[in-house]
């Protein structure tokens, strides 16, 4: 088991902490020591204090395809951890919009009539296929799990002036029958990965089973919160303390003990 120290990134909306991670772009290398090479998933934490771009990420052919090979696309998924009363979330496009007209509406500064907010609160969770139009609103901090990518086209950037990406943006967008956003229902699970809430009450023990040569196999536990809750490999005398927000990897063939009141993700990559 390793506990897993965030990496840290300012941002002029913010900041991102990259708490599993193997991708270069920020890799925890006492994490890629532990899974013995690339892990397929990367998990973020994401405080945005002012709204981030307008954004679309490729999907695994189109990331090979404009970017080359050996890079993936970008299915991601957002835990809401905390929200201000009116914190919203660019969710999609309205039903109907052509790409002539998201293309002129860019080029006019006028693409927020085009675009889908969804109000939401802390528990909630939002699940964005590689092609969603998306966007976090400020007041929102999320933990966001994705596949190891950091392809990101920005579509529109409410008038900062910084690059985008309309071209690309418009070649890799879906029209995705997004889920709607709302509390989280565990267990989740998609092509390429799942997660599992789980209520801690007293204890709980957790097995992380194949291969131990195969780095997808890694478990994660992500604490959403902890009140007086320690944890322990099975059959060690001596537990840690866990805190909110703190995350861990478990390897192929570890039980692990959590005892105390806890809430955590399971996270587990396909």
């Amino acid at each position: 088991m390793l506990k897993l120290n965030p990496i840290k990134s300012d941002k002029i909306w913010g900041y991102e902490l990259w708490i599993a991670s193997t991708h270069p772009n920020g890799c925890q290398e006492d994490f890629k020591s532990f899974c013995g090479a690339d892990y397929p998933l990367l998990v973020k934490v994401i405080q945005a204090d002012d709204t981030l771009s307008v954004q679309i990420h490729p999907d695994d052919d189109f990331a090979v395809q404009l970017e080359g090979e050996g890079n993936r696309g970008k299915t991601e998924c957002w835990y809401v951890l905390d929200a201000a009363p009116d914190a919203k979330l660019v969710y999609g496009l309205k039903e109907g919009v052509s790409r002539d007209e998201l293309r002129q509406s860019i080029e006019k500064n006028e693409l927020e009539k085009y675009l889908s907010f969804v109000n939401v609160k802390q528990g909630d969770f939002v699940f964005i296929p590689a092609g969603t139009v998306h966007a976090i609103g400020g007041g929102l901090r999320l933990m966001e799990v994705q596949q190891s990518c950091d392809l990101t086209y920005r579509f529109y950037d409410w008038g900062r002036g910084r690059e985008i990406h309309v071209d690309k943006a418009l070649a890799v967008i879906k029209d995705n029958k997004n889920e709607p956003a709302g509390p989280f229902k565990s267990p989740f699970e998609c092509e390429y990965f799942s997660i599992e809430k789980i209520d801690i009450k007293g204890g709980w023990s957790g097995f992380c089973s194949g291969d131990k040569s195969n780095p997808s196999d890694v478990m994660l536990l992500y604490v959403l919160s902890s009140e007086k809750a320690v944890i322990r490999n099975a059959g060690d005398k001596t537990s840690k303390t866990i805190s909110a927000e703190e995350i861990y990897a478990v390897a192929p063939g570890e039980k692990i003990t959590i005892e105390g009141k806890a809430q955590i993700l399971k996270i587990r990559a396909k």
